[in-house]
């Protein structure tokens, strides 16, 4: 089955733990690139990048649960591990047997918890702005929510998330906001301190120095939440790319997707042949 150009599937999947929402664009025969995405945001924080990956990709976004357009149930922890495993399970309901994953902030936590317990389904790995370990954080000096200003408003939101961009007054989409307001305070707050408690255990680079895939580190050098020299750390890795964007922050797949898709792109062409599957037979 073949996606029409500039048409997006979706669909809700049920896990046993919640439904979760998986947007596909691109012909379904084409390499896989998987988009995960970071706290607080969802699959439309990748909008701007994917119509640059589909002319050689099937792109797939899911919304982590606790995030979107997936369910929000409130007794869940939210480990990262947990997020991998779901991750892993929606690939597997779309018939995917392998694909290169890309994560943008913690998004690149769960991609490396992925990698970790599904290494089958693993080509390669594109780490965007993910923090290495703890050491690497900058106190964010922007202003907290806190339970009794939820839910948050326009200007509480774009204050909370100041960090995330290289300047101030870089307009945050509205549907971005909305979504961060549509989480409830408990799914916002324990899905940060999962990707906190996973650093805490292990660095990432020494996760993934063992597994043995293919990994390209994107970082924009004017991050204001994690030292964008601490994308150096990931050398440990064998064979790690490691690509500083000047002149952008936290977010570039945000600030400047073009420049965020030119090396992830010419990455993937190295690295996706390996990973092209069989068509997916539903979902």
């Amino acid at each position: 089955m073949t996606i029409p150009d500039g048409t997006t599937e979706s669909s809700t999947l049920a896990l046993d733990d919640g439904d979760v929402y998986v947007c596909q664009d691109g012909p379904h025969d084409a390499p896989a690139l998987v988009l995960i995405h970071g706290s607080a945001s969802s699959a439309r924080s990748w909008d701007a990048l994917v119509p640059m990956l589909t002319g050689s990709h099937r792109v797939i976004r899911i919304d982590l649960l606790g995030h979107g357009r997936s369910a929000k149930p409130d007794g869940h922890r939210y480990a990262t591990p947990d997020q991998a495993r779901r991750v892993g399970q929606v690939l597997d309901r779309l018939g995917v047997k392998q694909a290169i994953f890309v994560g943008h902030s913690s998004g690149g936590v769960v991609a490396t918890a992925l990698a970790e317990r599904r290494l089958d389904l693993v080509t390669a790995l594109v780490l965007i702005n993910t923090g290495p370990s703890l050491d690497a954080f900058i106190a964010a000096g922007s202003a907290a929510i806190g339970p009794t200003q939820w839910p948050p408003t326009d200007e509480q939101i774009r204050q909370f998330a100041s960090t995330g961009f290289s300047r101030a007054g870089y307009q945050i989409p509205q549907q971005l906001l909305d979504e961060v307001r549509a989480m409830t305070y408990h799914t916002l707050t324990m899905t940060m301190q999962a990707t906190s408690d996973y650093l805490k255990q292990q660095a990432l680079p020494e996760r993934l120095a063992v597994l043995g895939k293919p990994l390209l580190v994107i970082f924009g050098e004017d991050d204001r939440r994690w030292r964008s020299s601490s994308a150096a750390d990931y050398r440990a890795v064998p064979g790690t790319r490691v690509e500083l964007l000047p002149g952008l922050g936290h977010s570039p797949i945000l600030e400047d997707p073009q420049r965020t898709a030119t090396p992830l792109l010419a990455f993937a062409e190295i690295h996706a042949a390996s990973s092209t599957e069989r068509p997916a037979d539903g979902g």
